[in-house]
């Protein structure tokens, strides 16, 4: 049953809209096939496939490092889940307002960017999360080549041997290539190959962890030594130095998908396959995971007495060579499980958003690819500081701002009220100015330096002034994800207070 939208669009008797048919625009600097609503009939996904994403994403050696580098960095199990816990509550409330967009209009994140930044303003928040997504996009393939290079050097012998290249073996870049096309061999078929994936590599990484557990459990006696390492930090003035920027920094992990998870919405079946889907697969399965990856971080540190923060590096100690397989394809299926959702779909919306006409999702993706080789991503989990403090608390300042202007315009001034065609129209309601809405840049500058414009590093461990950017602002720099969500959304609806409900006027 069909109802009258506010603007005269076509709804579901449910809420969800879509385009009148016969009525797709087709100007060619705003559209493609990839960036118009999906249809409602393939709006299919259902509760199972977004907790199944969210497992399939969730597991993955990049989530295991913040784990056991927070053990690395001196708290106990406790204090580490605690941490991780905590963040992914926190972030899940921006990941549900901003998913919301997605089965009601079908549209992926750049486009329903155009509503708060402009037909051409969204490119900015656009190509920062696309960017953000290529040095991930490259991370995660060199962990996983990497790995899949370590545990094929203890099978077969002799890899790391190798002459180099690079300052590396060349079996290393070998892996390092091999996984990187095998990742876009299946993002080519699309997004029903993805939920296809998705569904059977969620459980089957669960199993790896648990087998990774029992494994170190075996190895320590029990799992009393995995319990019983002490916090070198305890709970006093120690502990909160370095809880608050991890804290951060673990809701930096996944605020980039707290932006443009309409990508996936947007097939959604309805907000209830969405919302329970996501609550059920994001918390609970990050938890659970900080929980066996703190767990055998302390059982590695019972075993060699240092904690070992690396899966791959601690299954390599291994002999057994059924084992090393297995922990092989479990590497390979968690890394292409993340990477591929995480990673390469947004970067290729965002990039067809930037030139509809020339790139489409395929080349998108392929652009992904090369990009992320490009950033060297090799040197961005070289050290926990860097990777947990430094990486992730810059993203997650510039993320958060944005998502405040996306959630402010979309539930605050418009009420989730959008005009969908105005959506790809220059003559919409949203050209703004030239195709940019001032309120919003004005708002994620304001939001952005704030964030993280007091970004800092220790002497020697990365490359920020000791004293911050901008010194005065050193003290919001372990908060930059709130700080730059708070400020932007706070900023965002001062500027378009005069906006009625549901006035999608420029």
């Amino acid at each position: 049953m069909t109802a009258t939208a506010p603007s005269g669009r076509p709804a579901i008797s449910d809420g969800r809209v879509e385009l009148p048919p016969g009525t797709a625009p087709a100007d060619p600097r705003f559209v493609n096939d990839d960036l118009l609503p999906v249809p409602v009939e393939r709006r299919r996904w259902t509760t199972y496939n977004f907790a199944a994403l969210w497992v399939g994403m969730a597991h993955n050696i990049p989530s295991w490092l913040l784990a056991s580098g927070l053990v690395a960095l001196g708290m106990d199990w406790k204090q580490a889940v605690l941490t991780i816990a905590l963040a992914n509550v926190i972030v899940l409330l921006p990941m549900l307002l901003t998913g919301h967009a997605g089965p009601k209009y079908g549209i992926p994140f750049p486009v329903l960017a155009r509503a708060s930044f402009g037909l051409r303003g969204a490119n900015l928040p656009a190509l920062i999360r696309a960017g953000v997504a290529c040095a991930w996009f490259g991370i995660q393939t060199w962990i996983g080549g990497q790995g899949i290079f370590i545990l094929l050097d203890k099978v077969f012998g002799g890899w790391s041997e190798a002459a180099q290249v690079g300052g590396q073996p060349w079996t290393l870049w070998l892996c390092f290539v091999l996984f990187w096309i095998l990742e876009l061999a299946i993002i080519y078929r699309g997004m029903e190959a993805l939920r296809r994936f998705e569904n059977w590599a969620a459980p089957f990484v669960i199993v790896g962890a648990l087998v990774l557990l029992v494994w170190i459990a075996v190895k320590a006696g029990g799992f009393g030594p995995l319990l019983d390492q002490p916090s070198k930090l305890g709970w006093g003035a120690d502990f909160w130095p370095v809880f608050f920027p991890s804290l951060m920094g673990m809701i930096a992990f996944w605020s980039t998908l707290s932006l443009n998870i309409p990508d996936f919405t947007r097939f959604g079946s309805g907000q209830r396959a969405q919302v329970w889907g996501q609550t059920l697969g994001l918390p609970t399965t990050m938890t659970l995971f900080a929980l066996l990856s703190v767990l055998v971080t302390s059982g590695s540190q019972a075993v060699y007495g240092a904690p070992v923060w690396d899966p791959v590096a601690l299954a390599a100690k291994t002999d057994n060579v059924f084992g090393l397989l297995f922990a092989l394809v479990t590497v390979l299926v968690a890394t292409l499980s993340v990477n591929i959702a995480a990673n390469v779909v947004s970067p290729a919306y965002d990039l067809a958003n930037l030139a509809p006409k020339v790139v489409d999702f395929r080349r998108g993706a392929l652009i992904t690819g090369v990009v992320g080789v490009l950033i060297m991503p090799w040197k961005l989990t070289e050290t926990p500081e860097l990777y947990i403090f430094t990486w992730l608390g810059l993203v997650g300042g510039l993320l958060g701002t944005v998502a405040g202007i996306l959630i402010a315009d979309y539930w605050i001034v418009r009420r989730t009220v959008l005009d969908l065609p105005g959506l790809y129209r220059p003559d919409g309601p949203y050209w703004y100015r030239g195709g940019w809405n001032p309120a919003a840049v004005l708002a994620f500058l304001v939001g952005g330096v704030l964030a993280v414009g007091g970004s800092h590093s220790a002497p020697g461990k990365g490359p920020f002034p000791e004293n911050g950017l901008i010194p005065f602002l050193k003290p919001l720099a372990d908060y930059g994800w709130a700080v730059g969500l708070a400020a932007s959304m706070l900023f965002y609806t001062l500027l378009t207070a005069g906006r009625r409900k549901g006035d999608d006027r420029a």
